[in-house]
């Protein structure tokens, strides 16, 4: 007998494995083997084998979440879904096997409990940053500058000699970020659900991400895209890091697509049939050497490199890109006694306190204003909130007719100073506040490039 299946409404289209398992409870039901009322008030999703075994699917966070306010109350789904979904309160998430039980189930020849996660406590008790700065050999002037990028959620370029430890001191990084919170972790998950990176049993994205795609990646692939628009390593990003090293070795409409989401915090695809807005709110972290063969600022090997080639091969990062990047900071290669120091160093711990003790300062200031860092201000916001001294606006004028800053580099710093002072206590910024702001501005400076 032919059967007919009709997916309303006709005009949205419809794709993807997880019809499978209505659409044959909907073929049971219309031949009577099992009872259709019975089908109302829940919803049913998953993909099916060709011997009724229930397959995982993606994106069942964002379905599950769109459930709660609904007049569904209960969500049948594959075994390897149901911690996932259950991290939303609400609604009953019953874990299936294969249709047969599904079925069971339905004509109330077995019983099936609700999966039950505690998302706060997996949120809260979760396993930390692998790396650690305590194990980072001197570096203090970079380190510093990374807690300022942390408790501000600066952009940050470090530029340095192979091996001098930039990849390491971007590791690090995540383990001095504040906690996520559990609408952060749950803003994660949702991304990190429709990219089907959530299917290896865990309910709930507990860490801040750390992203570190290869420079030869497509622009598609970086910011989100494909013929089936999907997130890209920006919105995989989302609240947490994406580290890009070699940055100039990237192709160039890669890095000139980062302009947009930086400045915005998401992400639009657009395509003949749809249009698809992705969170990307992160810190970026990249890395670059100073020169072609990478050891321009590098006292123990000699740089073969000519003014021109170093300025060729930085020139690879566009000005409106080096704009929206707040903090550059120079790494230098260790010396033989800082290698083998034993003098023990700050852990990413002890720096993460001072990093959430400022920003509460800022979320106090901002939070009313829809903003949570600094660094996300927008320039009327930035003049009315930065207030400066005299000594420190002698300093900033100085710093701008010499250097030539963009008016986007002026806010830049005027952030780095606001959040300088918050470590600080501070509710004015002073001098030594601009000027280690300022500090941070190498590229500016272009002091070891002359």
């Amino acid at each position: 007998r032919k059967i007919t299946v009709n997916l309303a409404p006709a005009d949205i289209k419809k794709e993807g494995p997880c019809f499978d398992l209505p659409i044959a409870l909907g073929i049971l039901a219309a031949t009577g083997q099992i009872n259709q009322e019975v089908l109302n008030g829940r919803v049913f999703c998953g993909e099916l084998s060709l011997d009724g075994t229930l397959r995982p699917i993606t994106g069942i966070l964002p379905r599950a979440m769109a459930l709660r306010n609904s007049y569904f109350k209960q969500l049948l789904l594959p075994f390897e879904n149901a911690k996932e979904a259950a991290v939303v309160n609400d609604i009953a998430v019953l874990a299936l096997e294969n249709l047969k039980q599904a079925v069971s189930y339905l004509n109330n020849e077995i019983e099936i409990m609700p999966t039950k996660v505690n998302a706060r406590s997996i949120w809260q008790n979760n396993g930390g940053c692998e790396f650690d700065f305590a194990d980072v050999k001197g570096q203090f002037h970079v380190k510093r500058g990374l807690e300022v990028a942390a408790a501000g959620g600066h952009n940050v370029l470090l530029v340095g000699s192979p091996g001098a430890g930039k990849t390491m001191l971007a590791k690090c990084m995540p383990g001095i970020l504040p906690q996520m919170t559990h609408q952060e972790a749950l803003e994660t998950s949702k991304i990190h659900s429709v990219a089907g990176l959530s299917s290896n049993g865990k309910a709930i994205v507990s860490n801040r991400p750390f992203r570190a795609p290869h420079h030869c990646i497509s622009d598609a692939a970086l910011i989100g895209g494909g013929t089936h628009p999907r997130p890209g390593e920006i919105s995989l990003a989302h609240n947490g890091v994406l580290f890009l090293d070699e940055l100039p070795e990237f192709k160039r409409n890669a890095l000139e697509a980062l302009r947009q989401p930086l400045e915005a915090g998401y992400i639009t695809v657009s395509r003949v049939a749809s249009s698809v807005s992705y969170p990307a709110r992160f810190v970026l972290i990249s890395a670059c050497n100073p020169c072609l063969c990478g050891f321009f600022l590098d006292d123990s090997r000699q740089c073969h490199c000519t003014p021109n080639q170093i300025q060729r091969y930085l020139s690879k990062i566009s000005g409106p890109l080096l704009d929206r990047i707040d903090i550059h900071l120079e790494v230098p290669r260790l010396k033989y006694d800082q290698m083998t120091s034993r003098n023990k160093a700050e852990t990413s711990s002890e720096i993460r306190k001072r990093v959430n003790k400022a920003g509460k300062v800022q979320e106090k200031r901002l939070k009313k204003l829809g903003y949570c860092y600094n660094a996300r201000m927008n320039a009327p916001l930035t003049e009315k909130l930065c207030l400066l001294s005299g000594e420190a606006r002698d300093l900033l004028k100085m710093a701008i007719l010499e250097l030539g800053l963009s008016a986007r580099a002026y806010h830049k710093v005027l952030k780095l100073g606001r959040t300088i002072a918050d470590l600080a206590g501070e509710d004015e910024i002073g001098a030594e506040h601009i000027s280690e702001a300022i500090s941070y501005r190498c590229l500016d400076r272009n002091i070891w490039m002359l």
